[in-house]
């Protein structure tokens, strides 16, 4: 990683070269995946088994993991691994069944009753990746926000291992999220079957769950056939760090994220030089002992940087600027620059705050906007579960009363129909 002063041009520079992760998704892929995609629509089941053997060498020995077996797999899990799983979800639950919103009605004196109507969607589907990316924690995140908002069906689908056999650790936690049904497939074809329903997976109204760019290019491309969470770049954190911070825990935590990518990126801006170098140090002291040291050491080398900035002000105005995934604030008095904050998914105070504490346990959730979309998108939550509907009940004598504004209104659109409608009623 290098160190870069902060002066007003070289530190926004690096965001011009992190958008180049997100540019548009190469042609050949998008025509790769639009084909699987029309197979699944036209053959179904025949063309995700074919898929599956294409990309995957071989069909899985289990297809479809019922309910009952989902709890099998919770029963023979290791103890501590399914005390922190219960752990992890109370803490996820609590969180979240704050946003859940009810519906509502208001009866005027005039008799006028208008209103809004909430419930949960009725079946989703969620996608976990396998393999190497086996995340139990992406299962508790994305299924128990939809148990929440009320969607009367969750399904998954989950690629299986090279046995042939599906991820323990991801079927327990399914049990525990309250997944109602697992299907063992993967990619694109996966995607593709929760969109248009085959004989064998049933049809969703919304697809949630990270993946790899085949996946995403699915869910990008199946919007509006089907719903969608968001279309996730390369994870990403940003900390700001003023003289107070530990390199030691600022090391650590900026390879906490290049751990998950190449592609991913991993910024300190600190008001402190020397705190820069110390954290430089730290990294070179740290990686020889982490597993993925190799795909830390791209991401830094690529993506990471170290910016020394006047003061943590500055460092605020670079980071709404940034709109990045995750962001620590590691300085004195992290909650009084909290209102600051604009742009970010998720955002974690001081220095006993680190990124994993949001990926795996604290509450709020880990699915969050990547690549500067935290300007306007939010992270996942029951409200991405949930649909409206709004209801009006007028009288005769209100309805008379509106009638000419209604009429006025809809002549100037040109619209004569609609002010027909209205006429009619009084003629």
């Amino acid at each position: 990683m290098k160190i870069t002063k902060a002066n007003g041009k070289a530190e926004y520079a690096l965001i011009e070269n992190l958008k180049k992760r997100s540019e548009e998704t190469d042609k050949k892929i998008v025509k790769r995946v639009s084909t699987i995609i029309k197979g699944v629509k036209e053959d179904g089941d025949e063309a995700v088994k074919e898929y599956t053997v294409r990309f995957d060498g071989a069909l899985p020995k289990q297809f479809v993991v019922e309910k009952e077996e989902l709890l099998d797999y919770l029963n023979s899990a290791d103890p501590k691994f399914r005390s922190a799983l219960e752990n992890a979800k109370n803490n996820i639950y609590d969180f979240h069944q704050r946003q859940l919103q009810q519906s509502w009605m208001t009866t005027k004196e005039n008799g006028v009753i208008m209103g809004q109507r909430v419930r949960g969607l009725g079946r989703v589907g969620i996608y976990v990746p396998g393999g190497t990316a086996a995340y139990p924690s992406s299962v508790l995140m994305n299924a128990i926000p939809a148990k929440i908002a009320g969607v009367k069906e969750i399904i998954m689908v989950t690629p299986p291992a090279k046995d042939g056999k599906p991820n323990p650790s991801i079927m327990a936690a399914a049990a525990i999220a309250g997944v109602d049904k697992v299907f063992l497939v993967g990619g694109a074809q996966a995607v593709a079957a929760l969109a248009y329903g085959t004989e064998k997976i049933p049809k969703v109204d919304k697809i949630v769950g990270p993946g790899n760019i085949f996946v995403a290019t699915a869910k990008r491309l199946l919007y509006g056939i089907v719903d969608i969470d968001m279309v996730a770049g390369p994870s990403e954190i940003l900390i700001v760090a003023d003289k107070t911070a530990d390199p030691a825990f600022l090391a650590a935590d900026l390879m906490s994220q290049a751990e998950h990518d190449k592609l991913a990126s991993a910024i300190l801006i600190s008001t402190s030089n020397d705190l820069a170098k110390q954290t430089l140090h730290e990294i070179d002291k740290q990686i020889k002992y982490l597993d993925r040291k190799e795909i830390i050491r791209e991401s830094l080398n690529e993506y990471g940087e170290i910016i020394v900035c006047d003061d943590v002000e500055q460092a605020i105005k670079f980071a709404n600027e940034l709109a990045p995934e995750h962001l620590e604030l590691c300085v004195s008095e992290p909650l009084k620059y909290i209102g600051k904050i604009d742009n970010a998914g998720s955002v974690f105070l001081g220095n006993w705050s680190p990124e994993p504490l949001g990926d795996y346990y604290a509450g709020p959730n880990h699915v969050l906007p990547t690549s500067g979309t935290a300007r306007f998108f939010s992270p996942l939550s029951v409200d991405s579960f949930i649909k409206k509907s709004s209801f009006i009940y007028y009288t005769c004598s209100e309805l008379r009363a509106a009638k000419d504004d209604i009429v006025k209104l809809a002549e100037t659109e040109g619209l004569s129909a609609h002010a027909n409608s209205i006429k009619v009623r009084f003629e």
